[in-house]
């Protein structure tokens, strides 16, 4: 692909981006009564108003324009057809397999990936059923009552999300997650829980990764120092992973080794057997539900026209603000408890996948590629960052979800939810006026300098754009839908901005280090030198080290 920077679609835009600049939303909304018709739609369960944006009708015409340059079209289909579209380690990304719904064929290089897939939903399904009906029993003969997922990055967000998300629906089984390689996580976490009703999912793709690792073995001999015997272990562990001959030293009955495959990422992999733990948490129905909600998105994602498509308008929407705007951060503000981890898992699909330097063929990229996801439950933000959102010189868009309906209904509550969540995005949007605040501090019984020292404080600009997106109930199908509606935005920006969007080695180096400087603080000698302030560090922590 060209420079995209050089393109004829890149050049219209910034020239519509100096005549659009000036334009306030209030002026757009006051000139235009179809505006709200026109710019919203529905997809699946979910309904997304982007009237709220800096845009007019040739702006989506000219980021249209980019998006067909770019070649977005085939690059959709190339995703869907199993295309080596990881590049770099020369992989497809077919996590939307794991979600097909019907009986047609998925094809990785000629075969067709589906018998597999299948195969280990139904294992999932016998497996979850046992344990959540009682039947699977500990090495004591109790049933499980407790399930700690051990597992980092995309074999934990994504679960751990989810299940906090549906946590109405969870039950008989009480679901943990560990992660954090500080012992904390662990300790404070098998402190509650009694071993002979504990059962333990190890969740990594090649059984070596440190952290995950070394808390499966700290809970292994948490495990044992009870229950003694340790052939136990079988009954109380259980893997998700590629490796079978890891998995056998660790201890785990290979029969009980839930199998996921190279073309699964792992920020794209809850849909796999990572989500094992959804399935004990949920049950395996609401984890069919889950996948169909995604399979819908997938389904409009690839087939809805571009002008029409959601995950191609949020895409696009996000180059417009990053590329032609300068905005660095975007905010994504749920109005549900349950979504309070929902960020977090998005943070690693969107920041993962576009923060990259290179191009797909390895040239320095000529423009910004990405921003930072931030935000968190919308009503506990209006205390606390909004005041950035609404007086802040950063231009900062942001995405606005709720459900329509409470799963918890309490009095009032839902409806003062919904009005809060109404009110910010317009909020935003207008702004308010020197002459409006004026009026509003004469009403209060203000007069002459009171004012006047009070007006400038008192006055926000608004024009901060925003996307609106409701569903009727926050259920596992509209979970669904809305996760793989932004992994398919995220997808968009990267074919745009002609980037990877599959590969993440930049954490490799840190790894990498951390695992000489493990051996040097054991007091084995530097495989290579550091530089001052490492060196400096290292010999601090050392001096001061408690003894093992």
């Amino acid at each position: 692909m060209s420079d995209l920077t050089r393109t004829t679609a890149w050049a219209a835009l910034q020239q519509h981006q100096h005549a659009i600049a000036p334009l306030h939303l209030r002026d757009l909304f006051a000139r235009d009564p179809g505006r709200f018709e026109r710019f919203s739609l529905q997809a699946g369960p979910l309904f997304l108003d982007y009237s709220k944006n800096r845009i007019t009708d040739e702006t989506l015409t000219l980021l249209l324009a980019l998006a067909r340059e770019s070649q977005l079209p085939e690059w959709i289909e190339r995703l869907f057809r199993g295309d080596r579209v990881n590049g770099t380690e020369r992989r497809a990304a077919l996590h939307t397999a794991l979600r097909h719904r019907d009986h047609s064929p998925v094809l990785l290089d000629g075969t067709d990936v589906m018998p597999d897939v299948r195969r280990v939903l139904d294992q999932m399904r016998r497996f979850s059923e046992s344990v959540r009906s009682g039947e699977w029993r500990g090495y004591t003969g109790q049933p499980i009552t407790d399930v700690v997922n051990i597992g980092i990055g995309g074999s934990d967000l994504g679960p751990a999300m989810v299940v906090s998300a549906l946590d109405a629906d969870c039950g008989p089984l009480r679901l943990h997650f560990v992660s954090n390689v500080d012992g904390a996580d662990l300790s404070l976490t098998l402190r509650r829980l009694n071993p002979a009703q504990t059962l333990f999912v190890i969740a990594s793709k090649t059984f070596t990764t440190q952290e995950t690792l070394l808390n499966a073995r700290s809970a292994r001999d948490w495990f044992l120092a009870q229950a003694g015997n340790p052939s136990h272990v079988a009954r109380h562990f259980v893997a998700v992973s590629t490796h079978r001959d890891e998995v056998v030293r660790f201890g785990i009955d290979p029969a009980h080794m839930f199998e996921f495959w190279d073309w699964v990422g792992g920020r794209y992999s809850l849909w796999s057997a990572i989500g094992l733990p959804i399935a004990l948490a949920i049950g395996m129905d609401r984890f069919d539900a889950l996948l169909t909600g995604a399979n819908e998105m997938d389904e409009h994602f690839r087939h809805s026209p571009l002008a029409r498509n959601m995950p191609v308008l949020l895409g696009l929407l996000g180059v417009w603000y990053t590329n032609f705007f300068g905005a660095q951060t975007h905010a994504i503000l749920p109005y549900d408890q349950g979504m309070h981890r929902f960020v977090s898992h998005i943070q690693q699909v969107v920041m993962e996948s576009s923060g990259k330097n290179v191009t797909r063929d390895g040239r320095p990229v000529s423009c910004a590629t990405g921003s930072v996801v931030w935000g968190g439950p919308g009503t506990n933000g209006q205390h606390a960052y909004f005041q950035l959102l609404h007086q802040g010189t950063p231009l900062i868009p942001a995405d606005f979800l709720a459900p329509i309906e409470s799963r918890t209904p309490l009095g009032e509550h839902h409806r003062v939810l919904l009005s809060n969540f109404l009110a910010q995005p317009e909020a935003l949007m207008r702004g308010k006026t020197a002459q409006e605040v004026r009026v509003e501090l004469e009403r209060a019984g203000l007069k002459g300098d009171d004012i006047e020292r009070l007006l400038p404080h008192r006055c926000f600009s608004g024009n901060r754009p925003s996307n609106t997106l409701l569903f009727q109930k926050l259920d596992a199908r509209t979970l669904g839908a809305l996760i793989a509606l932004y992994e398919h935005k995220t997808f968009v920006q990267s074919v745009v901005w002609d980037i990877n969007a599959f590969d993440q080695w930049g954490v490799e180096l840190g790894k990498q280090l951390a695992r000489d400087l493990l051996s040097e603080l054991s007091g084995m000698p530097a495989r290579a030198p550091h530089d001052a302030s490492t060196s400096g560090l290292l010999d601090h922590v050392r001096k001061r080290l408690p003894s093992a």
